[in-house]
């Protein structure tokens, strides 16, 4: 199978922890008889740097001719004093809106062999993490007006929260279909008690409900959620919820499971295009050092096979390659433990294309 991949290296430690992605999918295409080519796009600060703008039209039409899109990480100091649509995440909030991928979809596993790991206490450990939040991406207060005005003689911050049933209803189904394969619980989270957009998301979930007979549906507020994912996140199966709150929710979730390092994730719209990246971010205080972990960039590779090329197979094959490297004792820094053997990202890289 041919398939032409667009990838967005970045800043910061971006180029480092893609260019082991791309060894382990040269990999997989020789292994299982593909062919992948791979399209260079330039965005966030180093777009900045080099076009005086985070995303050019050009590099977002690479974007959506390709059949789906790698990223790393974009972003740093340098770009910090720039005006504020200039910013080097501007840019992803264009590439997200111009591919069209409204759901973003951000497992929270805890590996076993990283299970010491974890923040919380080993008896909540034990009861299992393992659930995914389903988080609407290109709605709601991050793409709303935001204007800042003069009343009475003092500066007033505007920033406008919208959503329509049919945005609300599109993320409800992807929620739904997900918790359908997975062990058919869903939690939509809002903040209902306070806010007409939340109000609004909850009935319309509630009217999916009776299209998912099969699933089984709770509300919670968003600020029990957050209590919540840190007293037992064992009773969660699949989250839904609005762009703003999935944004702090899904970064929760993934601290509890030891590392932002490890968890992929994907953005799909209505097409089998996809955006796939790690959690994290550019880390430029790292960058250029070869010690970042390159497991979440490589695993997001894999939820690219798995969910936009339909290559189940090739997917497992890398998740069992970093399963048998984390078996074996090997860690980057920001896993690493007493008793383990410290490599760096290379080195990581390279022990994952062994166990291929």
């Amino acid at each position: 199978m041919k398939k032409n991949i667009a990838v967005i290296r970045g800043d910061g430690i971006g180029p480092e922890i893609v260019n082991q992605a791309l060894l382990v999918l040269d990999k997989i295409a020789d292994k299982f008889g593909h062919e992948f080519t791979y399209t260079d796009v330039d965005m966030g600060g180093c777009a900045i740097d080099k076009f005086g703008d985070p995303l050019p039209q050009s590099e977002l039409d690479k974007c959506t001719a390709s059949d789906s899109v790698l990223l790393g990480a974009v972003g740093g100091p340098k770009w910090n004093d720039v005006p504020g649509p200039m910013r080097p995440e501007k840019g992803l909030l264009r590439l997200r809106a111009g591919m069209g991928v409204y759901s973003n979809n951000r497992p929270a596993k805890i590996w076993p062999q990283l299970a010491d790991a974890s923040p919380l206490k080993p008896e909540i450990v034990e009861k299992g993490i393992d659930f995914i939040i389903v988080r609407e991406l290109i709605g709601g207060i991050y793409f709303g007006k935001h204007e800042t005005i003069e009343k009475d003689g003092q500066k007033v911050a505007i920033d406008e929260l919208t959503y329509s049933e049919e945005e609300i209803r599109r993320i409800g189904r992807i929620g739904f279909e997900t918790a359908q394969k997975r062990g058919k619980r869903l939690c939509s989270v809002e903040k209902s008690n306070v806010l007409d957009s939340s109000r609004l998301w909850k009935k319309v979930m509630h009217e999916l409900a009776a299209e998912y007979p099969d699933v089984q549906l709770s509300d919670m507020l968003v600020d029990n959620c957050a209590m919540q994912i840190v007293k037992d996140p064992s009773q969660f199966d699949v989250v839904v919820t609005e762009n703003m709150f999935g944004d702090i929710l899904s970064d929760e979730a993934s601290m509890i499971t030891g590392s932002i390092g490890m968890i992929p994730s994907s953005s799909l719209g209505a097409t089998s295009c996809g955006l796939y990246e790690p959690i994290h971010g550019s880390a430029p205080d790292i960058a250029g050092r070869d010690i970042a972990n390159p497991i979440g960039t490589i695993l997001s590779a894999a939820m690219m096979l798995r969910f936009s090329f339909n290559m189940a197979a090739e997917a497992d094959c890398i998740e069992n390659a970093v399963s048998r490297v984390l078996d074996a004792g090997y860690r980057t820094g920001d896993i690493f433990s007493p008793g383990c053997k410290k490599v760096g990202c290379t080195e990581m890289g390279k022990l994952i294309l062994e166990q291929l």
